[in-house]
């Protein structure tokens, strides 16, 4: 296997703007050659608290500096990761094993995010209140403000290690706020390197600090610490519902999983579709949370869709992550790989069919699409994560939607249409926080709402939104009269 991986590196912890050294360092190793590519501190959870002290004593810096002030160090990142891009999508294809070309998107949307924060932290205002609208108000004019909400903790999954890390820092300086980043064990180093960006870009020390180790530590801290007036968090449903048991009445924003699906009408030209539903269900091998996972196809389409969507499957290259030409490379770790493995023999034995893929192949799980699988199978009914997408023969829209909304997930979904009637009743009665007509559920660009219902989740980012989140109302009430 190729190696990508030159030189290993030793990272260190960053708080109050300082590389803080540790006790412990954890080996990181790329997912897909599998050789060491850096040691990473390990915080205990004295560390951890330094982190928040640090943050904690950095709230009135950050929190009254004028917003324009707040927005040029935004801009300042923008400029620096756009002369930097190439590097960063390196650093997320070597320690994920994100494909290069799918890395190089991350970083451009990264880019994006980063300018919407700086655009929206010059958004940030109340509103006027009508007092005289009820007889008791007589006399008094009011208006609302919105104020950081205090220190953020910010805990973040190794699928998009740059954007997903700038959906939780850009709001967070855009309002005001001070953060404590814990990224993912995997994905240490973008939270790293954006923090240095930050640095240069002229952030006070101790708005954002770093703080990598294992979730049951750092994690815990953070969730538990009083200062800790949020947390916002993206990745699995068992380790969000955690943390929202322990966190008790503080603010909590909360990004799961899902099991997204499609619906493919009988009047929808399938070549159309093809290249969108590969994408959906394999881009960064089907890590997503919004990755396409089942689809729900027409009778009278099916037949032509599945031939079609597996013949463009097949075509699909295989191999290091660092190629440009590689479209599907590891899983995040072997024991990934494992469980995706075991998922699809699960399948098989229940009587399912593979159609495409199915295998591994030099430690790299082959695009798989499946036929015939019940509902009731990992594949179909939990979040895969992986690239393997299921295929449903349905009689109508009405019976795909009811057999969509049979989920405890409701992030994202699409249907595929050319029928009004049938897009406005999907808009209706579809049980997911977004609703993609015409698309697959896959699609997201950063300044819209995001989330989901049931045990995707609470809350929603998307910049102006995830502001919302991170700052508190108070009202200004003045008594014009004499009482």
């Amino acid at each position: 296997m190729n190696k990508t991986v030159e030189h290993t590196e030793k990272k260190y912890l960053i708080i109050n703007g300082e590389k803080v050294e540790t006790a412990g360092y954890s080996p990181l190793y790329s997912p897909y050659s599998r050789e060491k590519i850096a040691d990473i501190a390990v915080a205990d959870e004295e560390l951890v608290k330094q982190a928040i002290t640090a943050a904690h004593e950095a709230q009135d810096v950050i929190g009254e500096m004028p917003a324009h002030q707040r927005a040029q160090i935004l801009e300042n990142v923008v400029r620096i990761l756009t002369e930097k891009a190439e590097e960063a999508a390196t650093i997320i294809s070597k320690e994920s094993a994100k494909p290069i070309v799918f890395a190089r998107a991350e970083v451009a949307r990264t880019i994006e995010t980063y300018k919407f924060s700086a655009e929206e932290a010059k958004r940030i205002h109340g509103e006027t209140i009508p007092f005289d609208a009820a007889s008791g108000g007589v006399g008094r004019v009011g208006y609302t403000l919105k104020e950081p909400i205090g220190v953020i903790g910010a805990i973040t999954p190794f699928n998009f290690p740059l954007n997903l890390v700038a959906h939780k820092v850009g709001p967070a300086i855009a309002a005001g706020n001070p953060i404590v980043l814990k990224p993912a064990s995997q994905t240490p180093l973008s939270a790293l390197f954006i923090a240095e960006v930050f640095e240069e870009a002229g952030l006070p020390a101790g708005v954002l600090n770093v703080v990598t180790g294992p979730g049951s530590v750092v994690g815990d801290v953070i969730v538990g610490d009083d200062r800790v007036k949020m947390v916002t968090f993206t990745g699995s449903p068992g380790v969000g519902i955690g943390i929202s048991n322990k966190a008790g009445l503080k603010k909590t924003t909360l990004e799961l999983g899902s099991n997204s699906a499609l619906v493919i009408d009988k009047d929808v030209e399938i070549d159309e579709v093809i290249g969108r539903c590969v994408m959906g269900a394999f881009s960064n091998q089907g890590q997503v949370c919004i990755s396409l996972q089942r689809v729900y196809v027409h009778e009278d389409r099916y037949e032509e869709f599945a031939e079609k969507f597996a013949a463009a499957t097949n075509q699909l290259k295989l191999g290091d992550p660092l190629d440009p030409d590689t479209y599907v490379s590891s899983l995040i770790s072997p024991r990934e790989l494992e469980r995706a493995v075991s998922w699809i023999e699960e399948a098989e034995k229940g009587g399912a069919t593979v159609v495409a893929g199915g295998k591994a192949r030099d430690g790299v799980l082959e695009p798989t699409i499946i036929a015939n699988a019940d509902a009731c199978l990992k594949v179909s009914c939990q979040e895969v994560f992986a690239p393997i997408v299921v295929l449903n023969k349905v009689s109508s829209v009405e019976e795909a939607i009811e057999l969509v909304n049979d989920s405890e997930f409701g992030l994202q979904a699409g249907i595929y249409t050319n029928s009004v009637k049938h897009a406005l009743y999907a808009t209706k009665k579809l049980e997911v926080g977004g609703v993609m007509i015409n698309d697959v559920p896959t699609y997201r660009v950063d300044q819209m709402p995001y989330g989901g219902l049931k045990n995707s989740g609470t809350g929603r980012e998307g910049i102006k939104y995830a502001v919302e989140e991170m700052t508190e109302l108070k009202l200004i009430v003045w008594n014009q009269g004499v009482n």
